[in-house]
């Protein structure tokens, strides 16, 4: 029997080996196959969950959310102390200096990344902007938008921090943080489906086991998640859930 196990499309690209090689550790260690799903979009995602038979996700927070509450879906691990902060910047020749410079109808550049989005209208809010203030432009990758950025089509671009910190360094150089999050709550998720209840023990154990051999090291330095996987509960994942909400209020 195989498993899917799908990735979230907001890794950046430098992460794709170490996808696959986190992949095929566990099944060494679990004795379970696992296929792994790589969508290139959220829409693709999204096609890929409604055929339903997507067992294991790793999701970012916003996705998580509804695939816990509305789809029933079991979070049993997150990423150890990294958490889904975002970056507003603008171009290196930008007039904007601070935050409060960004005026309304200023043209902002996003992904489809609904919880980055979420963290961004709260950190305008010192500059009293919401939603409907703002021209949105949506891309589809962070490398996107921070060539939009730097070309001066937007004022300013939404990053997560991780993918922004990613960026080569010729490309950060062209731009400038306005501001980063420090909210510390918010992380992506690995879900289970309900159906996997059977296997769930073995793939937790493999999962949060990886860190403790020597040579687990280069597989987690290859996905960025130097600390490895630490448990969550169905208490912590409604917990960061109700953080969301009260963000989106």
């Amino acid at each position: 029997m195989t498993l899917n196990f799908l990735i979230a499309p907001d890794f950046s690209p430098e992460r794709f080996a170490g996808w696959h090689m986190l992949n095929t550790l566990l099944q060494r260690r679990s004795g379970i196959h696992l296929h792994l799903l790589t969508p290139a979009s959220p829409a693709e995602q999204a096609a890929l969950l409604a055929e339903g038979k997507v067992d294991m996700v790793y999701a970012n927070p916003f996705d998580a959310a509804d695939m816990i509450r509305s789809q029933g879906y079991v979070p049993f691990a997150r990423p150890a102390e990294r958490f889904d902060e975002m970056v507003i910047a603008t171009g290196s020749e930008s007039s904007l200096q601070k935050l409060e410079d960004i005026q309304p109808g200023s043209r902002i550049a996003l992904t489809d990344n609904k919880d980055v989005k979420l963290i961004g209208l709260r950190l305008l809010e010192p500059a009293d902007l919401n939603e409907s203030l703002i021209e949105w432009v949506p891309v589809e990758s962070f490398q996107a938008v921070a060539r939009l950025t730097i070309k001066g089509g937007v004022q300013a671009g939404f990053f997560l921090a991780e993918a922004y910190a990613s960026l080569t360094r010729m490309t950060r150089s062209q731009l400038r943080v306005l501001v980063e999050s420090r909210i510390s709550d918010i992380s992506h998720v690995v879900l289970a489906h309900p159906r996997m209840a059977g296997d769930l023990p073995r793939l937790s154990e493999a999962l949060l086991g990886i860190g403790r051999e020597p040579a687990d090291s280069d597989v987690l330095e290859a996905l960025g998640i130097p600390k490895g996987f630490e448990a969550m509960t169905q208490e912590d994942a409604e917990f960061m859930i109700d953080l969301m909400d009260t963000l989106l209020d």
